[in-house]
């Protein structure tokens, strides 16, 4: 009971995950070497107008795939959507306003990084309507923002962590860590200081290493060495103890809050809900009648460019998803959350209960637990082996 209770401040699951309209912005100053994102570097500057204007066409075609809805968030994802002049945001902002209902005073958000951050641009993003940013900030010292390829140092960091928190209403930052050499003791300190910067929320990755990325390469070549499973799961859970402590505990595998101040956004995506992916890249899922139809758009920005100037929308592949594949879906996502998977929809979606032995032997194991009857959930010990949970349940 005291669990649950512990989570009784998350925005509530109504059963309804809300609309999100998603935009990818996907140019860089610079390429980060752990960087797996469509993101972009170009010497020249970039057509704002015109991908401004492009961004308008697609999201034209999108409003004709979902119809009339009500969005209950936006998110400027990239890339580095600061980049964008505020003129830029402001002509995105009222063309989503134009083809949706959007209510005044819902969760704006925008991704920023540090090194490309002005007072004067901050102003304007949040005159154009923007109420939240999420920092990319991934350390605090000099030393390993260099080895991860930023372009800012930790003075340009809390400053603007500073700017933010006088000019946005909510603010979160990104760190990363199992770093190499990093030891728990470390992580803790860079932590708590960490949280001492915070407003209600954090985003604290694990560095992965992905194929096709810089790091990848060194990594093959055992020129890069990263924390092995036993120590990456020691840095993990003194995360999950010291943000419980702290008053910012996780709702979802790296995402942690203040209890009612969860990114809505991402809430969304995460209950599978409906969402408009719009730019170069971009993924979306979308209800046409009772079934969801996934969309990806062309990653790269010339091309989709010109694929949205001649047929209206960049899109290279629709598909329309089975009850099965949104069933699994369901799954995947859902059980990213503390608050788990609400069971009826899954058994909606399916057409069935899940499998009473390997339910059995993940209950056994202490993976997964039940809420009462209506959710099923993973453990804080299930949450180390999430991909096999979710794999097991879903056969």
């Amino acid at each position: 009971m005291a669990l649950i209770d512990a989570y009784a401040g998350l925005l509530p699951d109504t059963g309804d995950p809300g609309f999100g309209v998603y935009l990818h912005w996907p140019f860089c100053a610079a390429k980060c070497p752990y960087c797996d994102f469509n993101s972009h570097v170009r010497h020249q500057p970039v057509d704002q107008e015109r991908f401004a204007a492009a961004f308008l066409k697609e999201m034209a075609t999108m409003r004709q795939m979902s119809g009339p809805r009500t969005v209950t968030s936006i998110f400027l994802g990239g890339g580095t959507p600061s980049l964008m002049q505020p003129k830029t945001v402001e002509t995105i902002l009222d063309g989503i306003a134009r083809e949706w209902h959007v209510p005044g005073g819902i969760e704006i958000t925008m991704e920023a990084n540090p090194s490309s951050v002005e007072a004067e641009r901050f102003r304007g993003y949040r005159a154009a309507g923007v109420n939240r940013v999420s920092l990319g900030v991934q350390a605090l010292n000099d030393t390993d923002l260099k080895f991860l390829g930023r372009l800012h140092d930790v003075a340009d960091a809390l400053k603007a962590i500073r700017l933010a928190r006088e000019i946005f209403p909510r603010m979160s930052f990104d760190l990363i860590y199992a770093r190499p050499n990093q030891t728990v003791n470390a992580w803790e300190q860079e932590l708590r200081q960490a949280i001492s910067y915070a407003v209600d929320h954090l985003s604290l990755y694990q560095l992965t290493i992905e194929e096709g990325t810089p790091f990848y390469g060194l990594h093959k070549a055992g020129k890069l060495i990263v924390p092995d499973g036993d120590q990456s799961a020691l840095l993990y859970e003194a995360t999950q103890a010291i943000t419980a402590d702290e008053g910012l505990p996780a709702y979802e595998v790296s995402n942690h809050a203040r209890p009612g101040a969860e990114s809505r956004h991402n809430l969304t995506y995460w209950r599978y809900g409906d969402y408009a992916g719009i730019g170069p890249g971009a993924h979306g899922r979308l209800k046409t009648g009772s079934r969801k139809t996934a969309t990806s758009t062309e990653r790269n920005p010339e091309a989709w460019l010109q694929l949205v100037e001649t047929q209206g929308h960049g899109m290279i592949d629709q598909e329309l998803l089975g009850y099965e594949e949104q069933a699994d879906e369901l799954l995947l996502m859902g059980l990213r959350l503390r608050e788990g998977v609400d069971l009826a929809r899954w058994q909606m979606l399916s057409g069935r209960d899940p499998d009473p032995k390997r339910e059995a032997t993940l209950l056994e194991h202490g993976f997964i637990e039940r809420i009462g009857n209506s959710r099923l959930r993973c453990t804080p010990s299930g949450m180390l082996v999430l991909d096999a949970v979710v794999a097991d349940l879903a056969c």
